[in-house]
């Protein structure tokens, strides 16, 4: 039995939402929503009582599934590991075809984001790259060759 119906949103704890909803728009998402949740329900569902965040939903060019980025208000953030490195255990990346790979990378160097390690092409089907974004995240952006 199949209970998943549909793949939702990807969501992302940040310290900064400005900072963090920029990147992603000078990588092509577009604001959906914004807005605040908190009380029970927050409250219930992250097993943090006090819960309060701000939220932005952003909404890729295809309209496929979303990216939910979140500022926790209170309680405050608890720091991640800002150097994680693509081998350590849980969600280490989310990964993003682009229309050209190097100009990507050259957008977010401007925003002042690196590269984990370096561009990588795959059997000639497809070019990889893995960018440290803001927090640490590491995005993973692809380009299709060909």
């Amino acid at each position: 039995m199949a209970h998943v119906r549909r793949f939702d949103h990807v969501g992302l704890t940040v310290s900064d939402l400005d900072v963090a909803t920029a990147f992603f728009v000078g990588l092509g998402f577009e604001v959906e929503g914004t807005g605040f949740v908190q009380g029970d329900f927050p409250a219930t569902v992250c097993g943090l009582p006090g819960t309060h965040c701000e939220i932005v939903m952003l909404r890729p060019p295809d309209g496929g599934a979303r990216l939910e980025l979140s500022r926790f208000i209170a309680p405050d953030h608890l720091p991640g590991s800002p150097t994680a490195m693509p081998n350590e255990l849980g969600i280490r990346n989310v990964s993003f075809e682009v229309g050209d790979l190097h100009a990507a990378v050259d957008a977010v160097a401007e925003q002042g984001y690196g590269l984990v390690g370096r561009i990588g092409e795959y059997e000639n089907s497809v070019r990889m790259a893995y960018v440290r974004g803001p927090d640490g995240i590491i995005v993973s952006l692809f380009e299709q060759l060909g």
